[in-house]
């Protein structure tokens, strides 16, 4: 009973992944904006969204001191 249960669970998570991982980020984002402010909520985004971006660029160049020689002007070398 609980191993069909269980093995449903999984089923519905599949079909409607998008939906569920979409609906948990902005209960998240919900939570944050009532508990710390609007502009706070947007700079912890913000930055995230950057992390992600930066990670993404390392992952396809595999080097990161190639990802700071790109962003980074000569100055801060």
């Amino acid at each position: 009973m609980a191993k069909e249960y269980w093995q449903d669970l999984i089923q519905v998570f599949t079909l409607n992944k998008g939906k569920i991982i979409g609906a948990f980020i902005g209960f998240i984002v919900g939570i944050l904006v009532l508990f710390i402010g609007l502009l706070k909520t947007l700079l912890i985004l913000a930055f995230t969204l950057l992390g992600y971006y930066l990670g993404s660029r390392w992952d396809l160049n595999g080097d990161f001191k190639k990802l700071l020689d790109k962003l980074l002007p000569p100055q801060f070398k």
